[in-house]
């Protein structure tokens, strides 16, 4: 063992210790964690206008700071970004991480501090590691190199502040110490390139010939790169390509529908794959088992953690729960302060508890990515697993889809478009098994589509290959910070994708 490697081992033994430290005493953690961001930042502007230096309990920063939108921090986030200190955080601003989401075209703008770059995003990074190597103590990942796949590397100065814009990878890549360079591939030229059809293929050209042990992006981008890859060297598996490869990090998306995938793509009784839950406005959780992909919120990075239930958003009833008040199953939205100067902040992700002893979830989907047009209250969770209940009795296979209602008088449906990489045998048995399955998954749907009264039985339209790679292409949104719109009440998606390959309407 190098001594590089010893250090490496002693310090990751060391962090697991702590780990296990917030694992036991978790509120205990969240608790004194809030009174310290209160206190840091009880002199900014924002903490002079909700009085700070007053508060003395989580009740009182509760009753006092409101529940924030990105909306309503916009007004402090434009004054940062004009160069003024001391706003939402001591000190200033080091970047943005520019952010459309999935569904909005507009750019949003997150701040991102010293203190959240170190210990929130590059942490995230160490602890993935760390956990990583407890549980595969025998991985010889740091003998091979790391493949990442970043965003656009369009990041720039802004003219009269010291401060730079830019996809969250980019800024993150740029600071990374010089050592972590040398573990990782392609070239930091390659990896941030903004044309990404060319930069997919020097991608693969910069990196076959590599001893690639681990895999780090967005699953559907990474699978579009293996499949260069395989093209490329004619192998039939990626293990061919890369014999040591062991573990896939991947978050972003849900990972199940591409998992039978990856797979048959990659083909390694040795392939790990590892999920993580890390986004512009934060690094929030790891996967800390081997068989269980379930998410280990990590409470010690300078992020206080509220939700929602997701049936109070927008009521009067609408309160936020500190962790101590949550229950296993409900569905809540997240709502984050951060050391970064987000003050209660409403991400638009929504997340269920599998486990409160540790404290774990599962992302379940977007505040503002559902179908409800007649209260049947869809999510990307149901329809995920409804998939794969549908995939595995047709053994078919989806790649990606997005659907919609389609409203016309007493006609009511979803319609949805899905791009297989292996179709049912029977289209017809597809959609009555996914339907059952959505039936099951949620009483509302089910309520709704009793004897096809209210709710008509879904249209599945089978879109033919690269169908959504080449919609994405069309919208610019192609790259590893997009990812395709998944459920929407409005048919923008659903009309672009039916007009581009010419579907007939139905009547």
């Amino acid at each position: 063992m190098t001594i590089i490697s010893s250090v490496l081992n002693w310090l990751m033994k060391k962090r697991i210790h702590q780990i296990e430290l917030f694992k036991k005493y978790p509120n205990e953690v969240q608790e004194e964690l809030l009174k310290k961001l209160v206190n840091t930042a009880k002199g900014t502007y924002f903490g002079n206008k909700y009085e700070f230096k007053s508060i003395r309990t989580t009740e009182e920063f509760k009753q006092r700071v409101p529940i924030s939108s990105y909306e309503d921090l916009l007004p402090y986030i434009n004054r940062l970004r004009k160069g003024e200190d001391d706003i939402l955080w001591p000190g200033e601003i080091i970047g943005f991480a520019k952010s459309s989401g999935t569904t909005d075209a507009k750019s949003k703008f997150i701040p991102i501090s010293e203190d959240s770059l170190e210990d929130c995003h590059y942490k995230g990074g160490k602890d993935m590691l760390s956990i990583y190597f407890n549980l595969v103590p025998d991985s010889k990942l740091f003998e091979g190199k790391s493949l990442v796949m970043g965003g656009s590397g369009n990041i720039q100065e802004v003219s009269n502040t010291s401060y730079y814009e830019g996809d969250l990878s980019a800024i993150l890549m740029n600071n990374l110490p010089i050592w972590a360079e040398f573990m990782r591939t392609p070239s930091l030229s390659i990896a941030l390139m903004d044309e990404w059809e060319n930069k997919l293929q020097l991608m693969v050209e910069s990196t076959i010939n590599h001893d690639v042990t681990s895999l780090s992006g967005v699953p559907s981008w990474i699978m579009v790169l293996i499949k260069k890859i395989l093209e490329h060297s004619g192998a039939n598996s990626l293990s061919e390509v890369w014999p040591n490869l062991e573990v896939f990090f991947h978050g972003g998306v849900n990972f199940d529908p591409y998992k039978k995938q990856y797979e048959s793509l990659i083909n390694s009784n040795n392939m790990h794959y590892f999920n993580t839950y890390n986004a512009s406005e934060g690094f929030f959780g790891i996967q800390d088992q081997l068989e269980n992909d379930d998410i280990l919120l990590m409470l010690d990075y300078g992020i206080y953690y509220e939700f929602i239930p997701v049936n109070d958003i927008g009521g009067e009833g609408e309160k936020a729960l500190s962790l101590s008040e949550v229950e296993k199953g409900v569905n809540y939205a997240m709502v984050i302060t951060t050391n970064a100067g987000l003050w209660r902040y409403k991400i638009g992700d929504t997340v269920t508890f599998t486990s409160i002893s540790p404290y774990r979830i599962r992302i379940t989907g977007r505040t503002k990515n559902f179908i409800n047009v007649v209260g049947e209250e869809l999510i990307i969770d149901n329809a995920e697993k409804a998939l794969l209940v549908a995939c595995e009795k047709t053994s078919a296979n989806v790649i990606e889809y997005t659907a919609a209602p389609f409203v016309n008088d007493n006609l009511i449906y979803h319609e949805w478009m899905i791009e297989f990489d292996k179709q049912p045998s029977n289209i017809e048995y597809f959609t009555e098994t996914f339907d059952n399955a959505l039936k099951s998954l949620n009483s509302d749907y089910e309520a709704k589509r009793y004897h096809n009264l209210v709710l008509k039985e879904p249209v599945i339209n089978a879109l033919p290959p690269k169908a959504f790679y080449n919609w994405m292409k069309k919208r610019e949104k192609l790259g590893g910070q997009n990812k395709v719109p998944r459920l929407s009440n409005s048919r923008d998606y659903v009309d672009e994708l039916k007009e581009m390959h010419n579907f007939v309407k139905k009547a």
